[in-house]
């Protein structure tokens, strides 16, 4: 069999599409556009992109955007100060410190000083606490996760009662995926560096999320027939062929896997695109709040 690929970019346009009317209607009912403000500290060049592509991808959807940039000298004292001042601003729905932040900064404290209503990215400690409780609801999910469960439920009538394996427990994507499909009602497994028989683990899932971020580590083998794969990873493999010498692979061994799945998702084309449609759908519901209409 050869798996159906889950074509990420136009799960993310349709998104896109949605969010970009969602600001129209806003705009004709009298109300501001949303705005996003994206905290940059220091000059680490990933970053730089990530914050450049959503700069760029607000526009597209008519989302004003404030870009802040600070030096990595920026002190503790400066990053929250920055943070409470956007806090402060009216033109403002979402904040978004992009991370990792320079060593020396307490993360956890510049994401708690984020008002808990515009924090678009998910991880303020209120929201990640109450995605972790049941008959709590978080104000915002992550927007990797809230991606990957978005593409799932486009694959699969329900989640209920299936068996999911998350293949990683970072706090930005393995742990909040984990929350959400165990919302889901899924039965859901957590492996890592420290399972023991990963193969056999992972051959049980009906689901696999793999975020792990190790090049191609999931092999053919290891995949259960029929299974629905989302690939997170996103990994440099050295490649002579390419201009840039090296290509962008998943945590999965696409081609190995392709011949087992059910479906798969592309590294890239598949959950990249949708981290930030998902970002500028939880923008547009925190201007929808601020204004007494969601």
């Amino acid at each position: 069999m050869t798996a159906r690929i889950i074509d990420g970019k136009a799960v993310a346009e349709e998104v896109r599409q949605g969010v970009m009317k969602g600001v129209e209607d806003l705009v004709k009912a009298g109300k501001p556009r949303p705005g996003l403000a994206t905290v940059l500290v220091g000059e680490n060049p990933a970053s730089q992109v990530y914050v450049s592509m959503k700069q760029k991808a607000c526009a597209e959807v008519g989302i004003e955007s404030y870009g802040q940039v600070l030096p990595a000298t920026a002190s503790q004292a400066d990053v929250e100060g920055l943070v409470k001042e956007l806090n402060a601003d009216p033109r403002i729905n979402g904040i978004l410190v992009q991370l990792p932040l320079p060593a020396g900064l307490d993360e956890e404290r510049i994401l708690s000083a984020i008002n808990i209503e515009k924090d678009v990215d998910g991880f303020h400690p209120l929201n990640v606490g109450r995605l972790a409780q049941k008959g709590r609801d978080p104000l915002f999910v992550p927007a990797t996760p809230a991606g990957v469960i978005y593409l799932l439920q486009k694959e699969l009538p329900t989640l209920e009662g299936v068996n999911a394996v998350v293949l990683g427990r970072s706090n930005i994507v393995g742990m909040p995926v984990a929350l959400l499909l165990v919302r889901a009602n899924a039965t859901v497994t957590i492996c890592h560096s420290r399972s023991k028989d990963l193969p056999s683990k992972v051959r049980e899932a009906d689901v696999l999320v793999a975020a792990v971020g190790r090049a191609e580590m999931v092999r053919g083998d290891w995949i259960k027939p029929g299974a629905i794969v989302i690939d997170v990873g996103t990994n440099r493999k050295d490649d002579p062929s390419k201009k840039r010498g090296f290509r962008l692979v998943g945590d999965v061994a696409f081609d190995e896997a392709v011949e087992v799945a059910g479906a798969i998702t592309p590294v890239p084309g598949g959950v990249g695109p949708m981290t930030i449609a998902m970002l500028l759908q939880n923008t547009l519901r925190a201007a929808k709040m601020a204004n007494k209409m969601a």
